[in-house]
């Protein structure tokens, strides 16, 4: 008994897990991320201001972005080249994935658009009264890096990311375009 106690390996394992259970699990840990993430942003943003956080984000991203693209690539057994269908699938296994709603729309071989219809980060923001997060610049790294993971070929645009005005449905959108 002691030593199950002791031990720093999970009481169950995932094989007795139902598939809700594991799902939940799931979306918690995405949670998580993104908490810590906010906290290590405000961390910094105390300390050194607000564009310094964002500049120092932006390097932090563009480093997780591509770690998590290779990730889901291995995962999904993904070869690099697989052009917009194979970003397509990959962007829907990103940690976001499990704690925002989003959506892939005007899907083609070259080109497709992805939209964040809900964000953690700004609707806590809105919740406290506050302006949306300015995270265009670190988006358009961290979209950019994942998409060149998947296939050095994608070229990202943002259509709009705050602080640009965004529909009340929708808080940015992507553009992927598979240059040949």
């Amino acid at each position: 008994m002691v030593e199950d106690i002791m031990s720093l390996s999970p009481i169950i394992e995932p094989s007795e897990m139902e598939s809700e259970e594991l799902y939940s699990l799931l979306v918690d840990a995405a949670k998580n991320w993104l908490a810590h993430d906010g906290l290590w942003f405000q961390a910094v943003e105390k300390r050194f201001g607000i564009e310094s956080a964002i500049e120092l984000d932006r390097e932090a991203w563009k480093e997780f972005t591509q770690i998590e693209a290779r990730r889901i690539m291995k995962r999904l057994g993904m070869k690099p080249g697989g052009g917009i269908p194979a970003l397509a699938q990959a962007l829907k296994f990103r940690l976001y994935a499990y704690i925002n709603q989003q959506e892939i729309t005007e899907v083609s071989e070259d080109r497709c658009v992805f939209r964040m219809l809900s964000c953690r980060v700004q609707e806590a923001r809105k919740r406290k009264g506050l302006p949306d997060f300015p995270c265009k610049s670190v988006g358009i790294v961290e979209y950019t890096y994942f998409a060149r993971v998947i296939d050095p070929r994608i070229e990202t645009r943002p259509i709009f990311c705050p602080p640009d005005p965004h529909p009340p449905d929708c808080f940015c959108a992507w553009e992927f375009i598979l240059k040949k």
